[in-house]
């Protein structure tokens, strides 16, 4: 593991990165004390809901959209036969 201070750092920045994208393990320090550490940025993929891995729908549980609860929450000017 590489310690460099805090100046170094700061002129060395994109030189550093490259490092740390290459595998180094880089730690910024102020007056000899590890402070932080430079680490690869790692994409995380969030899906959102409780059924994520499982199909769409089941037909037989839902049947399409309810006519009462789309005029709810789209008023009674909503068009029934254009509706999803």
């Amino acid at each position: 593991m590489t310690q460099v201070n805090v100046h170094e750092a700061k002129t060395q920045l994109s030189a550093l990165i490259a490092r740390v994208l290459d595998g180094e393990q880089i730690t910024i320090a102020r007056a000899g004390k590890p402070m932080v550490d430079l680490v690869p940025h790692e994409r995380v993929a969030l899906v959102y809901g409780l059924g994520r891995d499982e199909a769409p729908h089941d037909p037989a549980i839902f049947d399409g959209v309810d006519p009462e609860i789309q005029e709810m929450f789209y008023g009674p000017e909503w068009d029934k036969d254009t509706a999803q």
